[in-house]
């Protein structure tokens, strides 16, 4: 398709609507997030030829939208909305709305128009889901827990205890939902096997990365540092040489991937301990030298996949 064919539209999803701007010819509407919203979306944008549609990642709202896009042949790309924002405001435009931030949408995906979108695989958006659904009950049982250690009525207590119980049946089964589509997908059961080849990553942890990061194997090693968001950037000015900081990337990836690789470089992983403790011998602060090792990770773990090799400590031992 010539650049020059590319008509976008940017669409700002909400609960139950959607406004959506065609820039380029002063088109909007706006329409409910029913059957009829969908059709009516969906004819306007074949009458007015758009072939690429852009929204933003709206808690799971942009879903069902994406999924009717896609049926009707257009393309879909879902953009990080921090990066929208900065643009709007890099251009000047503080007023904030649907309409707008429809507009703003629309302009972004016109100036960064050659950036690729993510193909669309159900069976990783459905991993993702249970991933995340996982790790936000992880999240509530530790935060009840933590409550349970402070004095509290013995009703209080109970009914946390009951919570908690429930809690360990409901990720019990999710862990089993996992490890059931990983091991039924083929790409997903290969992938696993690389991942938990490297000492210190087990099921979960493999899991959490081919939900999240669907590029590694595909991307340059800066890249996949980049979008889990271990890679350093400079902050330097002039003759003013700042610290190096890690910046953006995928928290929950992050996140959800920190504790394993803190077991790995302390504990159960020779090569990335034998590295975290060079990096600290040499002064590095020990969470400058966790990040040093996640990094490290990421970058074998992109080499790995790319060639569909499984973990060799000598191969992969660190000087």
């Amino acid at each position: 398709m010539a650049q020059n064919d590319l008509v976008v539209v940017g669409i700002d999803v909400a609960k139950d609507k959607v406004d959506a701007c065609i820039r380029l010819r002063s088109l909007r509407l706006t329409c409910l997030s029913r059957p009829e919203g969908y059709r009516k979306m969906v004819s306007w944008l074949r009458k007015h030829q758009v072939n690429k549609a852009v929204m933003e990642a709206s808690g799971g709202y942009e879903r069902g939208w994406a999924q009717v896009l896609r049926e009707a042949g257009i393309e879909v790309r879902i953009v990080d909305p921090k990066r929208v924002r900065s643009f709007a405001l890099s251009a000047g435009r503080l007023a904030k709305n649907d309409a707008i931030d429809a507009e703003m949408i629309a302009w972004f995906a016109e100036t960064f128009s050659e950036a690729p979108s993510q193909a669309h695989d159900a069976a990783r958006e459905e991993l993702a889901a249970l991933v995340k659904a996982r790790i936000g009950l992880i999240e509530l049982k530790t935060r009840l827990q933590n409550q349970s250690g402070h004095a509290a009525p013995g009703t209080v207590q109970k009914a946390h205890a009951r919570v908690l119980k429930s809690l360990v049946v409901e990720i019990e089964k999710l862990e089993a939902a996992i490890a059931a589509k990983v091991a039924a997908t083929a790409d997903f059961a290969e992938r696993a096997g690389i991942i938990e080849s490297v000492p210190g990553f087990a099921e979960t942890t493999a899991a959490n990365l081919i939900a999240g990061m669907p590029e590694l194997g595909k991307v340059s090693d800066k890249i996949a540092a980049a979008l889990v968001g271990v890679a350093p950037y400079d902050d330097d000015s002039g003759k003013r040489r700042g610290e190096r900081h890690i910046k953006g990337g995928r928290r929950w990836v992050r996140n959800a991937i920190f504790m394993p690789c803190v077991g790995a470089a302390t504990q159960n992983n020779p090569v990335l301990k034998a590295y975290y403790q060079r990096l600290i011998a040499k002064g590095k602060q020990a969470k400058v030298a966790l990040v040093a090792c996640m990094r490290k990770l990421i970058v074998i773990l992109n080499t790995l996949i790319a060639r569909r090799q499984k973990w060799d400590p000598s191969r992969y031992a660190l000087s």
